[in-house]
C-alpha cells in the first residue's frame, strides 16, 4: 500500500465554553425508529420478476380488499415491486406532522424510478402503528439502455427516499420531567459531568443536581418551575461550561489523514528513522553458439541485487513540543505519511507521547 498524500487536521483541545445542550440531552427525549412494508406500482417494466413470490401476493391481498379476487400465481405484474420502508419519527412530534420516508426494493427489481409507493402503515418495534406513507419514490439515480452491456447506472436507482411521504398518526411516548430529571452526556466524562452538575446548583442556588456516574446528571425540578418544566430544560440548555475532552489522535493509514490536537505536547526523545530499500533484478541473456558449431542456444539469467539506504533527516523541536509542531516539521523534510504514522505509534510505545492513539 502507498500511501502519497497526508491531511494534518489540527484541532484546538483549548478549553472553549461550549452550551449544555451541545454536550447532553434529556434522557427520554430521542427519535424513535419505524419500519414498514410496502408496494410501489408504475414502474416501467423495472418491477419484480415472478421469482420474487412474495410481491405478487402483496398485491394479491391488496386487491382482495379492494373486492378484487386474483390468484398470485396467475399474476405476471412487472411493473410493482416489494420495498421496505423505515423513518424516524422525532420526539414530540403530534398527529398531522410530515417526516420524511426511506424507501428500498427488497426483490429482484432493477429501478425504482418514476414509482409510487401505495398507503403503507409504520410501526414501531412494538408492532404499533405511528405514521402512514404514501407518494412518489425520488431515486437520485437512473438506468440508461437495455441490457447487454449498452446500459449506464447513476447511484443506487434501487433505494429512494419519499420527502414528507408520511403522515404521523400517533404522537410518540415523550418524557415530561416532574420533580426530577436525568442529563445524558453524549460523551461520558467524569470531569464534564462534575462540572456540568455545578454549573447547574450555581445557576439555581440550591443542591438540585448531582453526578449519578460520568455519563449521567440527575437534576431535581425546583418548585419555582414545577408547572413550567419546559422553560426549566430551556434554563439547562442555555448554560454553559468548559467540557474536557482526552488527548487523542486519531489515523487513517488507508487514505493517510491524521486528526490530532494541537496543544498534546511530546516529552524530550530522540528518534531515527532512516529509509532502506532492497531491489532485487532478474534478466535473461541469450547466448547464441558461433555459426556451423554444434553448440545450442540458451537462456541465462541474470540476477543483480542493490541495496540503497538514504541517509536520516533530522529535525530540531523547541522544548515543550506539541504533535502539530513535529507533523510540520516531518512534512517540510518530505516524510510520507506511513512515516509520520509510524514516528507517532513509535512515540506513543515510548511514553513520550501523552494521548490516545486510535487507528480508523
Amino acid at each position: 500500500m502507498k500511501l502519497t498524500a497526508l491531511l494534518l487536521l489540527s484541532i484546538f483541545t483549548a478549553s472553549a465554553a461550549v452550551r449544555v445542550k451541545e454536550i447532553a440531552a434529556v434522557e427520554g427525549v430521542r427519535d424513535n425508529q419505524l419500519l414498514g412494508y410496502g408496494i410501489v406500482v408504475g414502474l416501467n417494466g423495472t418491477g419484480d420478476k415472478r421469482q420474487t413470490f412474495f410481491s405478487a401476493q402483496m398485491l394479491a391481498n391488496l386487491l382482495d380488499r379492494m373486492g378484487v379476487q386474483v390468484s398470485p400465481t396467475a399474476m405476471l405484474v412487472r411493473n410493482t415491486a416489494a420495498v421496505m420502508l423505515t423513518a424516524n419519527l422525532p420526539p414530540f412530534a403530534q398527529p398531522g406532522t410530515r417526516i420524511d420516508v426511506q424507501v428500498a426494493a427488497i426483490g429482484d427489481s432493477t429501478n425504482l424510478q418514476g414509482g409510487l409507493l401505495i398507503l403503507t402503515p409504520l410501526k414501531s418495534s412494538g408492532g404499533e402503528v405511528f405514521a402512514v406513507a404514501q407518494g412518489s419514490v425520488v431515486t437520485g439515480g437512473f438506468v440508461a439502455g437495455r441490457g447487454g452491456g449498452n446500459s449506464t447506472t447513476l447511484n443506487h436507482p434501487t433505494a429512494g427516499r419519499i420527502p414528507n411521504g408520511a403522515i404521523v398518526e400517533r404522537a410518540p411516548p415523550s418524557l415530561t420531567p416532574e420533580g426530577k430529571l436525568r442529563l445524558q452526556l453524549r460523551q461520558a466524562d467524569f470531569t464534564t459531568a462534575a462540572r456540568l452538575a455545578a454549573v447547574i446548583n450555581t445557576k439555581f442556588a440550591g443542591d438540585v443536581a448531582r453526578c449519578e456516574s460520568a455519563g449521567v446528571v440527575a437534576v431535581k425540578v425546583p418548585q419555582t418551575y414545577a408547572q413550567r418544566s419546559v422553560e426549566f430544560v430551556a434554563e439547562i440548555e442555555a448554560l454553559t461550561l468548559e467540557a474536557d475532552r482526552p488527548a487523542r489522535i486519531i489515523i487513517n493509514e488507508r487514505t493517510g489523514t491524521i486528526a490530532a490536537g494541537r496543544e498534546i505536547r511530546i516529552r524530550p526523545v530522540a528518534i531515527l528513522h532512516g529509509a532502506l530499500s532492497v531491489e532485487v533484478q532478474t534478466t535473461y541473456d541469450v547466448s547464441q553458439p558461433a555459426p556451423l558449431s554444434d553448440g545450442k542456444t540458451t537462456v541465462t539469467p541474470q540476477v543483480s541485487v542493490g541495496v540503497k539506504e538514504e541517509p536520516a533527516k533530522s529535525i530540531q523541536l523547541k522544548q515543550g513540543a506539541t504533535v502539530d509542531d513535529l507533523v510540520k516539521a516531518l512534512t517540510a523534510i518530505g516524510s510520507t505519511a506511513r512515516d509520520i504514522i509510524a514516528i507517532l505509534q513509535s512515540l506513543r510505545a515510548a511514553g513520550a507521547l501523552d494521548a490516545e492513539i486510535e487507528v480508523i
